[in-house]
C-alpha cells in the first residue's frame, strides 16, 4: 500500500468527459480533506484476560519516544471475560480496540493483521511492556538495514510483579539467517530474541506467510519469526527494549501444574513439529537445514513426554542424552563423568523432581562449576547471554 498524501482531494459529486468538443469537460465538486499520513509502524497488541497487566502494556506504547503521529496501535481482545476491554477503551484515541470471540493467539493475529496499515509491524503481548525508546530504536535499525525482514532485541525477564530477574542479550549486535549450517545453528539459539513483544517485521513477511494456522492457540509468533528468518533473516540488537513477564497464566512452557493446560501446549508443539518443516521448505530453506533448525523444539517435545506423558524416567534419560549429543562434542573425561551423573540422576529421580533440579541448575548458572570438572566443545554457538539480576526488595 502506498503512502497517502496528507491532503486528499475527494470527488463529492459528478465527473464526466465531453468528447464532442474534442476536449475534456470536467465538473468536480471537491472538498479538501485533511487525513493522517500513513503510519510508519503499526503496533499489534494481543490480549486475553490481562486486566492486571494491560494498562502497563498500553502506557508503555502510548509513551514511546517515537512520534505518535507516525504510528497506529491496534489492540485485539481475544474474548476476555475480565475487565480487560474496559481498561483498553480508556486509552482511546491512542489505541483502537478490536473485540472477538475467544479463539487463541493465532486467531487474534489473523483478525488484527488486516486492520494494520504500516510497512513495519511490531508485536506486543498484553502482559508485557516496552522501554520508551523501543520503537525509535527498532525503526532506526530497519532504516540502517533496508533489506532485513525482522528486528529483535535484548529483553528482561520479570516476575509477576514486574521486577526484572534476568537480562537476555546477544553477545553483540548480530544478524541471523537460515542460509547455511552455521547460520542455522546460530538462528536456532538467537530466535529467542524474536518472540512476541521483541519482534518487529516488514509487512511482506506476513504476505508471504499467509493466514496463521488457528490450531496455534499460543506460540502463534513461531511461524512469523521463522518466516522472517527464511525470507532474509533478522538483526538482533543489544539494547534491552522489552520486559517479558512470567506469571501463573503464561501459556508458554511446560512447567505448569495444570494438566489440561500442559496438554494443550503439548498439542501446539506437536502441530508446529509438522507444520514448520513444510512452511520453511515452501519459503526456500534448504531441506537438509530444516531438521537442524528445529531440533531444539523436537527435543523439548521429548522432554515434555518424559515430564507429563507416559515416557517416565527412561524418556527423561533419553532426552537428556540426546540433548548432550546435539549441543556438545569432543568432551573431556571430566565432562563424561558429569554427563553420566546427569543420566543417573534422570533415572533415579521422578521426572518432575528432575525437571525442577534441571531448571534450578540453569537459573543459577551453575555451569561454571561443571566447567571446573570438565568441558566439551559447543556445537551450537553461544550468541546469547543470560545474566541473573539481583532482586531488589
Amino acid at each position: 500500500m502506498g503512502i497517502k498524501s496528507q491532503f486528499v482531494l475527494k470527488a463529492s459529486a459528478e465527473f464526466w468527459v465531453d468528447r464532442k468538443e474534442g476536449a475534456n469537460s470536467v465538473k468536480i465538486f471537491c472538498e479538501l480533506l485533511t487525513e493522517p499520513a500513513m503510519p510508519r509502524i503499526s503496533v499489534l497488541v494481543n490480549t486475553y484476560n490481562h486486566e492486571r497487566f494491560i494498562a502497563q502494556a498500553l502506557e508503555s506504547v502510548c509513551s514511546q519516544t517515537f512520534p505518535a503521529s507516525e504510528m497506529e496501535v491496534v489492540v485485539v481482545d481475544d474474548g476476555s471475560t475480565d475487565g480487560t476491554p474496559e481498561i483498553v477503551q480508556k486509552f482511546a484515541p491512542c489505541v483502537r480496540l478490536l473485540r472477538k470471540k475467544n479463539g487463541g493467539q493465532a486467531s487474534a493475529f489473523n483478525a488484527a493483521i488486516p486492520e494494520l496499515h504500516a510497512e513495519l509491524i511490531a508485536f506486543l503481548d498484553g502482559d508485557d511492556w516496552w522501554a520508551p525508546e523501543k520503537l525509535s530504536t527498532v525503526v532506526e535499525a530497519f532504516e540502517r538495514n533496508p533489506g532485513i525482514p525482522a528486528v529483535g532485541h535484548a529483553f528482561f525477564d520479570t516476575d509477576a510483579d514486574g521486577t526484572p530477574t534476568e537480562l537476555v542479550t546477544p553477545e553483540k549486535q548480530a544478524r541471523i539467517t537460515l542460509n547455511n549450517l552455521e547460520e542455522v545453528r546460530r538462528a536456532a539459539v538467537g530466535k529467542c530474541l524474536l518472540a512476541t513483544s521483541k519482534l518487529t517485521i516488514r509487512r511482506f513477511v506476513l504476505e508471504r506467510l499467509g493466514p496463521i494456522p488457528e490450531e496455534l492457540f499460543c506460540c502463534a509468533d513461531e511461524p512469523v519469526m521463522d518466516a522472517a528468518l527464511a525470507l532474509g533473516g533478522a538483526v538482533l540488537l543489544e539494547q534491552p527494549l522489552c520486559y517479558y513477564r512470567y506469571h501463573s497464566a503464561n501459556m508458554f512452557g511446560f512447567d505448569s501444574a495444570d494438566p489440561a493446560r500442559n496438554r494443550r501446549r503439548y498439542e501446539v508443539q506437536q502441530f508446529l513439529a509438522g507444520y514448520l518443516p513444510v512452511l520453511l521448505a515452501r519459503l526456500g530453506v534448504a531441506p537438509e537445514l530444516i531438521p537442524i533448525f528445529l531440533q531444539r523444539a523436537d527435543l523439548e517435545i521429548e522432554r515434555f513426554e518424559g515430564l507429563h506423558g507416559g515416557g517416565g524416567r527412561r524418556q527423561v534419560f533419553r532426552a537428556e542424552m540426546k540433548g548432550f549429543r546435539q549441543e556438545f562434542k569432543n568432551p573431556t573425561a571430566g565432562y563424561l563423568v558429569f554427563k553420566a551423573a546427569v543420566g543417573a540422576l534422570a533415572l533415579a529421580l521422578p521426572p518432575k523432581q528432575f525437571h525442577r533440579v534441571r531448571n534450578w541448575y540453569a537459573k543459577k548458572n551453575l555451569r561454571r562449576f561443571r566447567e571446573a570438572v570438565g568441558r566439551a566443545e559447543a556445537i551450537v554457538p553461544e550468541i546469547c547471554r543470560r545474566i541473573p539480576l539481583v532482586k531488589q526488595r
